[in-house]
C-alpha cells in the first residue's frame, strides 16, 4: 500500500521522465516505458491523506494488541495463480497479523488452512499457545500448488467449523488471503459462512481482483477489505474494525477514523488494435482474394475502485508542538519525538539556546583536506563540524575548541581558544578551503602533537590541564605510516577519536590503539547521526567504560575439525578477530590467548605471546584450519594445563575466561575438564553452531547465562554483543587470589587477607618457581617460607613477566 498526500499537500511526483537533448518522438516512448513498469509496481491500495495522517497510522498499527477470547483462522490461498513468491509474501503477512494477536489458550487462538484444489489444515486452533510458536509454524508452511477453489475451501469451513475452536462460544474470525480469482463460484458458501455470525475479512495479494473479495468481506466490505503489500497498515484496518466490540482496549485519545482510499486491479484484456489486408483462398481454382483481417492485441488495464478506509489514529507527541526556536519535531511511535534544530540551537532535546558540551576539555579536530577524501567529502566534514559545534559547545563550555587541517602539510587555521564565541568559530569554519594533497595523516598527527595544543586558556578560570582531545576526520587510507605518530600522539598525553566510514576502520583502529575510540558510519547521512555519540567519547577521557578498565586474561578455543568444515571455520576465525577489537591488548589491561582443536588441541599464541591489538590480529589471520575429528574436552584440558597458567602468561589476581566455539561434535568428554574449569575460578562461556543436544551443552557451560546456541555461523556477529558483555560481567566480579593456584611445581597456595603465600617442597622463591640447589651454588633470591606475598594488583600483573625472565636467566646459568 501507498499512502498517498492529498491534492493540496506539496509533494513530489512519484513518476518523471527526464531528459537532455532528444526529438519529441523518442521522449514520448521513454515517458511511456517508465509508466509501464511503473504499473507493475504501483501498490494496488492508496489511502489519500496527508503526511502528518500517514505518520499517526503507521505509528499505531505497529502498536496494537487484541487481548480479548477469539478464535481466528487464517485460509492461505496456495494455488499456482498465486505463485510461490506471493505464497510467501501471504506467510510473511500472516505472521505480522499475529502480532495485533495477545496469543494465548484463554485469549487469542489462532489456525491455519491452506487452499486450492483441495483445502488442507495446516495446524488447528489449539496446537501452538504462544506467539512465537504460531509464527514458527507459519514460516514453515510448504507451498502446495493447484486450482483456486476458494468456493470448496468455505464449504470445508462450513462442515468441519474452526478446528481446534471454542465451538463458537467465542467471536470467530475468519482470514482470507487469496488473489481473488476462484475458479467456482463464491457467493452462495460466502454467505453461508456470513449467516453462521462468522467475521470474515478478505485479504489481497498481488493484483487482486477485488469485486470478488468484496463479496467473499463480510458488512459493511470497506471494513473488511484489506491489502497484504501493507502489513503494518493492515494490521491497522483489522484492530479497527474489531476494536468495536471485541477488542475493547485501546490507547488513550486513540479513534477509528474514516480516510478516502483506492484499490486497484491490474487486469489483461484483448483489444481490437485495427485490420490489416490479408489473403484468402477463393472458389475459384488457382485464384487467392484479397481480404481484411482483425489485429488483436493485449494490453493490461489498471481498474481503480473508490472506496472509504477506517484506520486507528492516535495522537502523537508532536501534538503539542515541544520543540522551540523553529525546530520541527519528529515523531517516534505514539510517545517519543526527536526535535531537528535550526542552526545555532540544539543545547537541549527541545532546542534551546544554551549550549554545552557537558565536559571539560580542550578540543582540536584535524580535518582531511587531501585529494583521497574529496571536494564533496571536505565539505561534508565541515557541516558536521559545524552542526557538531552548534549543537554540543557553547559560551559556557569551559574547554577550548581548535580545527587544524591536512594533506601534504599542516595549517591550524583555528587555534585552540581563538573564538570566545560561536558564531566567530562558524565564520572561520565557513571559511576552511579545500586544499586536495596527498594524505599523509601520520605527519598531521606528530605535527599537531607538537604544535596543537600550544595555546593558553581563553577564560581565566580554567585549568591548564584539562585533558586535551585530537577528533581525527579522514575518509582516505594514509600514504605514510600511521602506528609510530600515533604512539608519539599517546606518549604527549593525548586522547585521540577517529572518525571515518566502514572502509577505514581497521587504521582507524591502529591510529587510536583502540576500537572503542573510533567511530565509524555506513553511509554521508549517517555521519551525522554520530554526533551523540562522539559526544560521549569526548566527555569518557579518563573514564574508561566496560571492559576497557579491567584485566582480564582471555582465551578462544576454536573448533577446527572436518564438521566445521573450512567455510565455516573461517566465519569463527573472523569472529573471534572482531570480537579482540572489543579490548585494550596489553601487559596491563587484556591478555588473549588462542587455540584450535581437531581430535587434539593446538596453543597458536599463549596469553604473553602479543601485547597490542594489531599483533594479536595478524597472528589471528594466520591460523590454519585443521580439519580431523573434533575433541572439545581434549581442547578444554589443554586450556586448563597448558593456558591459564602463571608459566604460560596467566596473572595472578586477574579474571580468566575460556570462549568454547564449536560444531557441537566431541562435547561428550567436555563436561569433567569445563567444571575442573570453574573450579579453579575460570569461567567458561560456550558458544555452539548447530543442531546439538541441549542438555550435552548445559553440562558444560554449567548455566544456560553461559551458553549461546544458534542454528548457523552467519549469525554469529548478532550474539558477538550480549558475548562480550556476559565476559565483562566476568571480568568485573571479585577474584580470588588462589584461583586458579599461582604456585608452580605443586605448590599449595595460602590464601589471606588480601593476600597469598606458596608453600613449596623441592622449590623456593615467592611462587615455587626456583628449584632448590645443593651445595655452594648460588641461589636465586627468595622470601622467607612462610612470608605471606603482598602483591598489589599491578604487581601482580606484572608478575609473570618478571617470572619469565628470571627463567631465562636460570636457563642461561645452567
Amino acid at each position: 500500500m501507498f499512502l498517498t498526500s492529498s491534492p493540496e499537500t506539496p509533494r513530489k511526483k512519484m513518476i518523471s521522465c527526464r531528459f537532455v537533448t532528444v526529438n519529441f518522438l523518442s521522449f514520448e516512448s521513454i515517458c511511456i516505458f517508465l509508466l509501464s513498469q511503473a504499473l507493475l509496481v504501483l501498490g494496488v491500495q492508496q489511502i489519500h491523506v496527508g503526511q502528518e495522517m500517514i505518520a499517526k497510522i503507521s505509528a499505531a498499527g505497529q502498536l496494537m494488541q487484541c487481548s480479548a477470547s477469539l478464535d481466528v483462522l487464517f485460509l492461505l490461498d496456495g494455488s499456482y495463480s498465486i505463485g510461490k513468491g506471493s505464497f510467501e509474501k501471504s506467510k510473511h503477512f500472516a505472521g505480522k497479523l499475529c502480532d495485533a494477536f495477545d496469543i494465548h489458550p484463554d485469549r487469542v487462538r489462532v489456525g491455519m488452512i491452506q487452499f486450492s484444489s483441495t483445502p488442507h489444515l495446516e495446524f488447528p486452533l489449539d496446537s501452538y499457545p504462544t506467539k512465537q510458536e504460531v509464527k514458527e509454524r507459519i514460516k514453515r508452511t510448504v507451498f502446495r500448488g493447484g486450482s483456486t477453489e476458494t468456493g470448496r475451501a468455505l464449504k470445508y469451513i462450513l462442515h468441519k467449523g474452526f478446528p481446534g475452536g471454542r465451538n463458537s462460544s467465542v467471536p470467530e474470525v475468519l482470514i482470507i488471503i487469496s488473489d481473488g480469482k476462484s475458479q467456482g463460484s463464491t457467493a452462495v458458501p460466502a454467505m453461508q459462512v456470513k449467516e453462521r455470525h462468522i467475521t470474515v475479512f478478505a485479504v489481497g495479494i498481488k493484483f487482486p481482483r477485488w469485486e470478488e473479495l468484496h463479496l467473499l468481506a463480510s458488512e459493511p466490505p470497506e471494513r473488511h477489505l484489506l491489502f497484504a503489500g501493507d502489513a503494518e497498515d493492515a494490521a491497522n484496518g483489522l484492530y479497527s474494525t474489531l476494536s468495536d466490540p471485541v477488542c475493547t482496549a485501546t490507547a488513550p485519545g486513540c479513534k477509528v477514523e474514516s480516510h478516502p482510499c483506492e484499490r486497484r486491479t491490474l487486469e489483461t484484456v484483448k483489444e481490437l488494435a485495427g485490420s490489416y489486408v490479408c489473403w484468402k483462398g477463393s472458389k475459384q481454382p488457382n485464384a487467392v482474394q484479397a481480404s481484411l483481417c482483425p489485429f488483436i492485441r493485449w494490453k493490461r488495464v489498471l481498474t481503480k475502485h473508490p472506496s472509504r478506509c477506517f484506520r486507528t489514529v492516535c495522537p502523537d507527541p508532536c501534538d503539542s508542538q515541544p520543540c522551540q526556536n523553529g525546530g520541527t519535531c519528529v515523531p517516534e511511535g505514539l510517545d517519543r519525538y526527536h526535535c531537528l534544530c535550526l542552526l545555532g540551537y540544539g543545547g537541549d532535546i527541545h532546542c534551546a539556546a544554551k549550549l554545552s558540551l557537558e565536559c571539560s576539555v580542550d578540543l582540536l579536530f584535524l580535518m582531511d583536506s587531501s585529494a583521497g577524501v574529496t571536494l564533496e567529502g571536505f565539505l561534508r566534514f565541515k557541516a558536521f563540524l559545524k552542526r557538531f559545534l552548534q549543537a554540543r559547545v557553547g559560551q559556557d563550555s569551559p574547554g577550548s575548541v581548535g580545527v587544524a587541517q591536512y594533506d601534504d602539510g599542516v595549517k591550524i587555521p583555528i587555534e585552540l581558544g581563538q573564538h570566545k564565541d560561536t558564531f566567530s568559530l562558524m565564520k572561520s569554519i565557513d571559511a576552511l578551503n579545500f586544499s586536495g594533497g596527498r594524505t599523509l595523516t601520520g605527519r598531521a598527527l606528530q605535527y599537531i602533537a607538537q604544535h596543537g595544543f600550544r595555546s593558553s586558556p581563553v577564560f581565566a578560570d580554567v585549568q591548564d590541564d584539562l585533558p586535551r582531545v585530537v577528533v581525527l576526520l579522514t575518509d582516505s587510507k594514509s600514504q605514510d605510516s600511521v602506528a609510530e605518530a600515533a604512539k608519539y600522539v599517546k606518549d604527549q598525553n593525548l586522547f585521540l577519536i577517529g572518525v571515518g566510514s566502514s572502509f577505514m576502520r581497521a587504521e582507524l583502529a591502529t591510529v587510536t590503539g583502540n576500537p572503542q575510540q573510533t567511530i565509524v558510519y555506513s553511509d554521508p547521512q549517517d555521519l551525522f547521526n554520530k554526533m551523540p555519540e562522539l559526544q560521549r567519547k569526548i566527555c569518557s577521557v579518563g573514564n574508561p567504560e566496560g571492559c576497557q578498565a579491567q584485566s582480564l586474561d582471555l582465551a578462544f578455543a576454536v573448533d577446527a575439525s572436518s564438521g566445521v568444515g573450512l567455510e565455516n571455520f573461517l566465519h569463527l576465525r573472523r569472529f573471534v578477530r572482531s570480537s579482540c577489537l572489543h579490548f585494550i591488548i596489553n601487559r596491563d589491561v587484556t591478555q588473549i590467548a588462542l587455540v584450535t582443536y581437531g581430535s587434539r588441541a593446538h596453543t597458536m599464541f599463549s596469553l604473553d605471546t602479543h601485547t597490542s591489538n594489531s599483533a594479536v590480529l595478524q597472528a589471528i589471520d594466520q591460523v590454519p584450519f585443521l580439519g580431523d575429528s573434533a575433541s572439545a574436552g581434549s581442547a578444554l584440558l589443554h586450556v586448563y594445563s597448558d593456558v591459564m597458567t602463571v608459566q604460560k602468561g596467566a596473572r595472578p589476581g586477574v579474571n580468566k575466561v575460556v570462549v568454547l566455539l564449536s560444531s557441537g561434535a566431541g562435547m561428550q568428554d567436555a563436561a569433567a575438564p569445563a567444571q575442573q574449569l570453574r573450579h579453579n575460578g575460570i569461567l567458561v562461556f560456550l558458544v555452539v553452531v548447530g543442531d546439538t543436544e541441549r542438555d550435552t551443552l548445559l553440562r558444560v557451560a554449567g548455566s544456560p547465562n553461559y551458553l549461546v546456541h544458534i542454528s548457523s555461523y552467519a549469525e554469529l556477529q548478532y550474539y558477538q554483543g550480549l558475548i562480550i558483555e556476559r565476559i565483562c560481567e566476568e571480568a568485573r566480579s571479585p577474584v580470588n587470589l588462589c584461583k586458579p593456584n599461582p604456585c608452580m611445581n605443586q605448590g599449595v597456595c595460602i590464601l589471606g587477607p588480601g593476600s597469598y603465600r606458596c608453600e613449596c617442597h623441592g622449590w623456593e622463591g615467592p611462587h615455587c618457581e626456583t628449584r632448590v640447589l645443593r651445595g655452594d651454588s648460588p641461589r636465586s633470591p627468595a622470601l622467607p617460607p612462610q612470608s605471606p606475598v603482598q602483591w598489589s594488583p599491578r604487581g601482580l600483573q606484572h608478575f609473570s613477566r618478571a617470572l619469565q625472565h628470571s627463567r631465562r636467566q636460570m636457563d642461561q646459568r645452567h
